[in-house]
């Protein structure tokens, strides 16, 4: 099997946060999610706990204009897509710093656009197209500061 390799992500969480769409200088769209996802398990003791992760998820194109249009806090969705890690020079520090990251290439919606309605949701995929998640605000990120944007590189 030399040569091969698989980079893929699936997540089905709930946004903790409305989603934050921006624009590259020549007017791609990019979105920005933070997405809870929640695991129960027993302690030592016998008693149920509740774990949260939080994912940084990153959408291009029709997906972030999707993202921005369909999704706001609290939302349920699907997401499919792979890890990448980006760094960059802190300025102030100067060190290196990294962040990894679920770039989307498939989004499905799983909650209604109602309050607390279900429904069967919507699907997109790539440039085409209730639980109990603890939805406090993720901690804050350490951005670049004044770095140059270009279409390979996310603005946020």
């Amino acid at each position: 099997m030399a040569g091969k390799s698989v980079n893929k992500v699936i997540l089905i969480g709930n946004l903790g946060k409305d989603p934050e769409v921006k624009y590259t200088p020549s007017g791609t769209p990019v979105a920005k999610l933070a997405l809870a996802t929640n695991e129960r398990y027993k302690d030592k003791e016998g008693q149920w706990q509740d774990r949260t992760e939080w994912h940084n998820v990153v959408l291009w194109q029709r997906l972030a204009e999707i993202a921005g249009e369909y999704l706001k806090k609290g939302s349920k969705v699907y997401i499919e897509g792979r890890l990448q890690t980006r760094s960059w020079e802190d300025k102030q520090t100067n060190q290196k710093k990294y962040m990894t990251e679920v770039v989307a290439n498939d989004l499905v919606l799983l909650g209604g656009r109602g309050e607390g309605a279900e429904s069967s949701g919507g699907h997109a995929r790539g440039a085409a197209a209730g639980n109990n998640f603890d939805q406090r605000t993720p901690e804050p990120e350490t951005a670049p500061a004044s770095t140059p944007i270009s279409d390979e590189d996310i603005p946020f």
